[in-house]
């Protein structure tokens, strides 16, 4: 099978997308398919893989570090029409996505669309009243997905809210997998030493981007709390974003700020280390449709401390694989104290959070899953 995906965010990108996107591609060339990637030209993108093809772009006026792309171009239309391509697999509802809508209407082929995001919580960045700008990236995504052929949901919650914007067509619910052979649990020992941490500090991770949405905030001001009762807690976040300078600034004026270590970006295929090395998961984000990090914590058999709320409480089962929290400092921090100060509940967690990620999680099904929407896709549109 020779598959397109459309995407607005790829390497060197970090994020959630960005990763789902890549792991989908890997996953499909090991099943002997072949997977093409339609991107933007990203400011340093170098060392492509096979088969992936730049649109031109220009950077966005409020984040430029992520470009735009510039959705039509001659040669790449032509480069697409020359493929045979059997599947278009769109990864956002614009710029790139209705682009894949154009050319899979042309060629007679079914468009697949992957709901990625929760749009309408990302209108901060759009200079326009942020009202309008969130009923119109809900309007517009769920018109998109109306005229997809099958569409994929990161969770359920995602499909329910579809369903109640009156989309009809094939709904899955396909979380991006984990490679569970790389993200598992580890030496814990060995992965501080890797990173030059303590071996004895009680350890609490952030892995994500450094962006306003992610209200990386509340973490370190959680943290904050959390230190003062246990004051060896060393607390490191991994991921760089917009951000970044002003969360630095914040941890520094924190009672707390020598304990807290920004270790920046990381290549994904080396966070694993990350993981191995924690104590506990923390996270605030509460503008997920998955939790991608979350999922990855499990897998490497970490606890986790998040807030109550959609693509969180998915992955992180209150109780048994960690605690859902209110989002304010004071409770994550309560919670977080909690399964520091008793180990073999946290262990039991985690043992159960890598049995959860092994049962629901493992990239293996996520490829299963994707080429029967696939399937069912081709079949329906020959009919």
């Amino acid at each position: 099978m020779r598959v397109a995906l459309f995407t607005n965010n790829y390497v060197p990108f970090c994020g959630g997308v960005t990763i789902s996107v890549e792991t989908l591609r890997r996953g499909l060339e090991a099943r002997g398919h072949e997977a093409w990637v339609f991107a933007p030209r990203f400011p340093g993108a170098a060392d492509d893989p096979p088969r992936v093809l730049r649109y031109p772009s220009i950077p966005a006026s409020t984040y430029p570090e992520f470009p735009l792309a510039i959705p039509f171009a001659r040669n790449i239309a032509a480069r697409v029409r020359a493929l045979g391509v059997d599947v278009f697999h769109a990864h956002h509802p614009f710029l790139l996505g209705p682009a894949a809508a154009r050319l899979a209407r042309r060629l007679g082929r079914p468009l697949v669309f992957t709901y990625h995001t929760r749009y309408e919580k990302y209108a901060h960045y759009v200079p326009l009243s942020r009202a309008v700008v969130e009923r119109a990236a809900v309007a517009l995504s769920a018109r998109f997905a109306r005229r997809a052929d099958a569409v994929i949901a990161p969770s359920a919650r995602v499909r329910d809210e579809l369903l109640r914007h009156g989309v009809q067509a094939p709904l899955a619910v396909i979380p991006t997998g984990v490679d569970l052979d790389r993200f598992r649990p580890g030496d814990r020992r060995a992965a501080r030493q890797a990173l030059g941490l303590s071996l004895d500090e009680p350890l609490l991770l952030y892995v994500g981007r450094l962006d306003r949405e992610k209200s990386v905030d509340r973490v370190l001001l959680a943290f904050d709390h959390v230190a003062t009762t246990l004051p060896q807690a060393r607390l490191v976040l991994v991921g760089q974003g917009k951000e970044a300078a002003n969360l630095k600034t914040l941890a520094a004026r924190l009672p707390c700020a020598a304990r807290v270590t920004f270790l920046g970006a990381r290549a994904h295929d080396t966070l694993a280390v990350c993981y191995q090395a924690a104590d506990l998961f923390v996270f605030a984000s509460e503008t997920e449709t998955q939790g991608l990090v979350l999922a990855e914590a499990a897998a490497c058999g970490l606890a986790a401390v998040a807030v109550i709320a959609p693509g969180c409480d998915e992955v992180v089962s209150d109780g048994l694989t960690g605690v859902l929290a209110k989002g304010d400092p004071t409770a994550l921090a309560e919670a977080a104290i909690g399964l520091l100060l008793d180990h073999e509940r946290r262990a039991a967690m985690g043992a159960r959070a890598r049995a959860i990620a092994e049962r629901e999680f493992d990239v293996r099904l996520q490829m299963d899953r994707t080429l029967a929407v696939y399937a069912a896709a081709l079949d329906a549109r020959r009919r």
